[in-house]
This record gives C-alpha cells, structure tokens and sequence, in this order.
C-alpha cells in the first residue's frame, strides 16, 4: 500500500486558492449586503465585513479604488459592490476584493452631499457670524466663471444696466469636469490674494447633478470661507442648492440674480441721492433759521445791550478768589510751619550725633563687663589647670620610678606583675627613672618577702 502524501498548509491554501481565481463566476462578483466591522487603515485600504441575515463575507477595498469613491461607508450602511473572490493565503480564508461601491437606496452623489454638508457644517463653515457683508456700493466686482458660458454673459449685461459705475474683472475657471473644481478654489485663492475686487460672484448656468457637482467638492467650500473677500454664489437655477451656497456669504438663486444683489440700481440710487438731497436741504433750512432766530434773541438780550454788566460781575468774582487764595496760602503756611518745627524737634532726638554718643557708652560698658568676664574665666581656668597637673603628676609612672621603684618587662614585652610570669634563666628589662638594664632570672622564690 503506497503511503499517503502530505501537503503543508501553505501548499493546501495555495491550491485552494488557484481554485477559485480559476473559476470565471468568481472574477466577476455582484453583491449587496450591509457594511459590519469598517476600517479605515492608514494605507488608505478599507477593511469591512459584508453581511445579511444569514451570513457574512469578508471584503477589502485597496486604496487605487477607495481613492475615487465620493461618500464614506460606514457601519450599517447598506451597499451594492462589484469585485473579485479570492482567498487571503496568510489566515486560509476567502474573501471579497472590492473594485467598485455604491449606496443601496439612495444616490452616491446624493450620500456624498449630505455627508460633506454634515462634515463642514460641525466645523462651522456654514456658521452666520463667520459671513462678512456684502459692500453695498463696489468699485470693483470680480466673476468666477467660465467666460464661455451663459451665465457670464447674464451677470455682465445686469451689472452694466444696474450699475455702470462699477468695473468688473472676469477670472476665468473650469465650472464642469474632473478638475473643475480645483481650478475654482484656485481661482477664488488667487483673486482674493491680489484683492483684485470688493465682492467676487462664484457660480455657472443650470445643469445636472453631476455637472454643478464641482461646487459641491471641499475644496471649493474652504477656499469660499478662507476669502477675505466677500463671495456671492450663484450655481444653476433656484432649486439648484450646493455646498458652495452654504459656504459662501450670500446666495443668489440665478447668476443674474447674483449681480442683482452684488450692485445696487443706479435708477433706484439717484432716486435715493434725490431724497438724501432733499432731507438735507430742509434740514438745513430749519437749522439756518433756528440759528438766525438765535441770533436775533442774543442780540435783544440784556447782555448784549449792557456788556459791561458782565466783566464787572466778573471783576468782583475775580476780587473774591483773590482773597480766597490769599486766605488759603496763609493757611497752608501756618501748616507747614507748625510741621517744620515738628519734624526739627524729632530730627533733634534722632540726630546721629544723639544717638552715636549714647552707642558710644554702651560699647565702653559692653568692654567694660567683657574684660572683667574675661579676667574671671582665666582665673577660673588657671586654678583647674594646677589641679589637674597636680593630679596627673601624682598619677605620672615616671614619678614612682623617681622614688626608687622600677618596671621589669619579659622578653616578648610584656609587663611582669607575678613570680609566676618569669622563669629562671629568662632575661628581663628593668626600666629605671633615667634608664633600662638587661637582667637574667638566676633563681625565683614565690610568697611575699618580708624583711
């Protein structure tokens, strides 16, 4: 019997796998399912589980394909896809290599509108305090736009029958196709930058969904709220409504509508100059007349017709304040004076003088004690010192040995205090008051002697 061959898991998986690449119903996938699990990983692939009720698939979305998607899955949302089936060597286990996603039930641009208005809106680009006014008479008004389309043809012709007096200044962009929308954010960048005009109309004709979708993109809506510049949007007809119009400052509902509201009537402002100018003119009137009724009163006035009652009343208020100020001036000298002896009466018992005299006898006296302290502790210390020399002299080894006494001391040095420490024959030291001697044991006789 031949003996069975034994794959390794490695080999087991790749086989498995060459199984279902091979298979052409696999290549080609159609699935729709709800999203579990979503990951977003910092390469840019997405990871996520598609499930129903009854069962579940793993699936993966590389970064070449998440790069183009105009909505964020995430957890719960309902999706169709198309991909691959394939199997994942490393863990054994099949799953979905998705290429393409859309929203089940509800328009990918659609999705990716509300997703981005819900974004900017809690960030505050769409906040009222962050809008800055419209000037209500521009020199200098600027068009973004396409300057072949029909909606610049629309703002011109209203501007110029509004308001002649204002200039206007095209700054041509792409308003359709892939990379409209960059070249709009860098067309409002780079006129708000030159601060080539006082208000800047950003906008196009009607059109499609997709085709206003470059004013629905983030970087148009940032570029409209970074401006300095004031910016009027007006993208497609009245029901058209994009992230540009929540972005910018004021929202027209047409393009011509826009350039309403960017100028005023030049008919409606000389009707205005005119009623202005008629205010003013009575106002005037009346102000001229209240001042000559003014005047006509001053000179009936008793002043006018006796103006020397009024710099005599002011001579005898001139005499008053004179005697006020002489009153007050010898006040304050009586003041000063009273305080100038108080101030020499305690410089007097603070002089340096005063007090160094009496710092000097205190010093002598402070001497004085320490001599007499000093004198007391040499005294005290001398008599201590004679007692205790007396005491160490009697103590002293060298004064016993001056009374005829001595030290022996063996051979090893050591002190001889008994018979019994010597033995005969054994040589000894004798320490004398001014000198040793050498000595041998010759005999030894144990007991005390008594002569």
């Amino acid at each position: 019997m031949q003996s069975p061959q034994y794959l390794s898991v490695k080999a087991l998986t790749k086989y498995i796998k060459r199984k279902f690449d091979a298979d052409p119903h696999l290549e080609q996938v159609y699935v729709k399912g709800e999203i579990s699990n979503f990951k977003k990983h910092s390469s840019g692939h997405w990871y996520f589980t598609l499930k129903d009720e009854y069962a579940r698939i793993l699936a993966v979305m590389f970064a070449r394909n998440t790069a183009t998607m105009k909505f964020k899955p995430e957890n719960g949302m309902h999706v169709l896809v198309r991909g691959s089936i394939s199997v994942y060597e490393m863990s054994g286990q099949y799953q979905m290599y998705v290429n393409e996603m859309l929203p089940d039930g509800i328009g990918e641009l659609f999705l990716a509108f509300e997703q981005l208005k819900e974004k900017l809106e809690k960030e505050g680009l769409f906040a009222k305090d962050a809008k800055k006014p419209i000037p209500a008479y521009p020199q200098v008004i600027g068009i973004i736009t396409s300057p072949t389309g029909a909606a610049i043809r629309d703002i011109i012709t209203t501007i110029k029958r509004r308001y002649p007096l204002g200039k206007i200044v095209v700054i041509p962009a792409l308003v359709q196709g892939k990379n409209a929308s960059n070249s709009i954010a860098d067309a409002i960048r780079r006129a708000d930058e030159a601060n080539v005009a006082d208000v800047l109309i950003v906008g196009r004709g009607g059109g499609s969904m997709e085709e206003l979708w470059p004013f629905n993109e983030e970087i148009v809506a940032r570029a409209i709220h970074s401006s300095k510049t004031p910016i009027i949007s007006a993208v497609g007809h009245e029901t058209d409504i994009t992230i540009a119009d929540f972005a910018a400052d004021l929202r027209a509902a047409t393009p011509t509508a826009a350039a309403e509201l960017a100028v005023p009537h030049a008919k409606e402002l000389m009707e205005l100059l005119m009623q202005k100018k008629s205010r003013l003119y009575h106002s005037m009137a009346a102000v001229i007349k209240t001042r000559r009724n003014h005047l006509n009163y001053m000179e009936q006035s008793y002043i006018f017709r006796n103006p020397h009652k009024l710099y005599e009343q002011k001579w005898q208020y001139l005499d008053r304040m004179r005697e006020t100020l002489h009153m007050a001036q010898q006040q304050i000298i009586l003041q000063k004076t009273h305080q100038y002896g108080d101030f020499r009466s305690r410089l007097e018992r603070t002089h340096p003088a005063g007090l160094l005299k009496i710092s000097k006898e205190k010093a002598a006296a402070a001497k004085q004690r320490l001599q007499e302290q000093a004198h007391a502790v040499v005294k005290e210390k001398a008599s201590d010192f004679s007692r205790i020399t007396g005491t160490l002299d009697a103590l002293n080894p060298l004064s016993i040995l001056r009374r005829g006494f001595n030290i022996a001391y063996t051979e090893d040095g050591e002190l001889l205090k008994s018979v019994q420490q010597g033995s005969v024959g054994e040589k000894l030291t004798l320490t004398l008051m001014d000198g040793s001697l050498e000595c041998r044991i010759e005999d030894k006789e144990e007991g005390a002697k008594n002569e």
